[in-house]
């Protein structure tokens, strides 16, 4: 196998070198859905970086071939390489007992299983990871609902090999080193310990016939538009769930699903405030204080709005059931209406006259109830 690329395959796929078998396909699925050539058609870098992911991909996946990588690197792909030539070649080299003592996997795995830790190999298939997706709404849409198209970019099983991984006519098989167990004891009588299998990275299986789209992953990176309708009421942070449309699942398991977070736009009119709506209403001084019924919109259209004589300026009138469907049924919230008295500028003599005329007739001081009468003098 001649390698194409003489960068580091675990820095390629940004891991470690102790990553598991899920975490490089993990990887891969990650970079893969970003670099594939139907996600970015004519992007000749893309191509590149897809051909060396996948590259690393096929490699760091079976457990010979990287095996071989973690001893001698890219050289042993190279034409003509003898592994009995290289320093430590062999399987009593230095290499394995080097990176056993620098902590290595297999040394994590050792003191793992035997106190009791590790993570439990994932057998079988597994769903997909869930998705989010945030969308943005009218406060109409959040209101009435409303049916959208969203495109969404995910990982959907292989149409050519249906998720298995496995090219047409093959299929995974038994892993021959730890007969299907996923874990293989070492040491003798009383100091026997289980870790994972070496051959299958304790997955079990082995796939000697990987498929060629996927590159034996099973997944395929895809961009799909789907409609999704959003409900009424929704507000900032609603979540709205789309069932299998999510990651796809490992060894053709069902896909994960799709969550789309709503944010709500804000209204030049109207200030929602959980599922009641606000809106300022400006009145003329001889509405406000003789009551008088005026027009004001709500989102249901205009309506008529009765104001009771010597309304105040700030003061809330509430229009019931006039606001925003609670999320997922069960009422609806209210429109208050706050009163903004508009006082008349430009008044020639003779309404200044009628003013004063009038405060005569009803003289008051809204000020008499303050209390308050200032901090101490400054220096």
């Amino acid at each position: 196998m001649a390698t194409g690329t003489n960068s580091d395959y675990y820095e390629l796929l940004g891991l470690k070198k102790a990553a598991t078998e899920a975490e490089i396909k993990k990887a891969f699925r990650k970079f893969a859905r970003k670099y594939h050539p139907d996600v970015n058609p004519g992007d000749k870098a893309s191509e590149s970086k897809f051909k060396e992911i996948s590259e690393a991909y096929e490699v760091l996946s079976d457990p010979k071939k990287r095996k071989q990588y973690d001893q001698f690197g890219h050289a042993a792909f190279e034409q003509g390489f003898d592994a009995q030539q290289r320093p430590g070649g062999g399987f009593g080299g230095a290499s394995q007992g080097g990176d056993f003592f620098r902590g290595g996997g297999n040394f994590e795995d050792l003191f793992g299983n035997l106190f009791g830790g590790g993570a439990a190999r994932q057998r079988g298939p597994q769903k997909g990871e869930d998705l989010t997706y945030s969308v943005e709404v009218d406060l109409e849409d959040a209101i009435y609902g409303r049916t959208m198209q969203v495109e969404l970019r995910r990982d959907a099983a292989c149409g050519t090999c249906s998720g298995s991984g496995a090219a047409p006519g093959s299929s995974q098989r038994t892993c021959p080193s730890c007969m299907g167990s996923g874990r293989i004891a070492q040491g003798k009588g009383f100091m026997q310990i289980a870790q994972p299998c070496p051959t299958c990275r304790g997955a079990g299986t082995i796939n000697p016939n990987p498929c060629r789209p996927c590159n034996g992953s099973g997944i395929v990176p895809k961009i799909e538009r789907i409609n999704v309708k959003i409900p009424p009421g929704v507000d900032n942070g609603s979540k709205i769930r789309v069932s299998g449309m999510g990651e796809a699942g490992d060894k053709g398991g069902p896909s994960g699903d799709l969550y789309i977070i709503t944010k709500v736009r804000p209204h030049q009119y109207f200030e929602r405030k959980g599922d009641d709506l606000y809106a300022d209403v400006r009145v003329t001084v001889k509405e406000a204080a003789l009551g008088d019924k005026v027009e004001t919109p709500t989102v249901d259209g205009m309506v008529t709005l009765t104001l009771p004589p010597g309304v105040q300026s700030g003061q809330q009138l509430k229009l019931t059931g006039k606001g925003v469907p609670h999320f997922g049924g069960g009422g609806v919230g209210d429109h208050y209406a706050t009163i903004k008295v508009v006082t008349p500028a430009g008044l020639g003599e003779r309404g200044k006259e009628l003013l004063r005329e009038l405060e005569k007739l009803h003289p008051s001081n809204p000020r008499q109830d303050t209390s308050f009468k200032g901090f101490r003098k400054r220096a």
